[in-house]
């Protein structure tokens, strides 16, 4: 009985050492999806920060890789379908960013934490909705390892005049 529990583990642990790699170059054409490349900062700070097995990427916008932004209030300009799509454009900008630092995006263990700001008006109070553009989005490239703790919160103004601006945690493999 030892001997079959024993194999039991060492199957289990040697799964996880030969856990197939996502062609995620393919998964992101499927889902009509272009990385471009990250422009610089717009002041004195970088894109991200290591420490550990942590990745902090800074606040993102949703930046197109023409370098144009979606621009607008929500409940004012923009609607929440209009707010969803720019929190998508988002998530394409922070993956831009993401892959250009770790150069794979197979190292991804987990999307950890999410700040999502969405530019609005005082009296809009549907932020989950709009910042779900970004969450579908990673859930779509990442699997469960897309699914993340969140925060959406209204601002009444984002540099630019950016739509949304998200922050996010990555936890990477080894």
């Amino acid at each position: 009985m030892k001997k079959l529990l024993f194999a039991c583990i060492a199957l289990l642990l040697l799964s996880d050492c030969f856990a197939q790699n996502i062609d995620f170059d393919k998964k992101l054409k499927d889902l009509n999806i272009e990385l471009f490349t990250p422009g610089k900062p717009i002041a004195n700070y970088v894109k991200a920060v290591r420490t550990g097995n942590l990745l902090y990427l800074s606040g993102h916008g949703p930046t197109k890789a023409d370098g144009s932004n979606i621009i607008g209030k929500v409940g004012k300009d923009l609607t929440i379908e209009q707010g969803y799509d720019a929190a998508r454009q988002t998530g394409i900008s922070l993956l831009s960013t993401l892959k250009s630092e770790i150069g794979d995006l197979n190292k991804v263990k987990r999307i950890v934490k999410v700040l999502g700001m969405v530019n609005c008006t005082e009296t809009f109070g549907d932020q989950p909705k709009v910042i779900n553009g970004f969450s579908d989005l990673m859930v779509a490239v990442f699997g469960e390892k897309g699914k993340h703790a969140r925060s959406a919160v209204g601002m009444y103004a984002l540099p630019m005049g950016m739509a949304v601006e998200i922050e996010i945690i990555v936890e990477l493999e080894n």
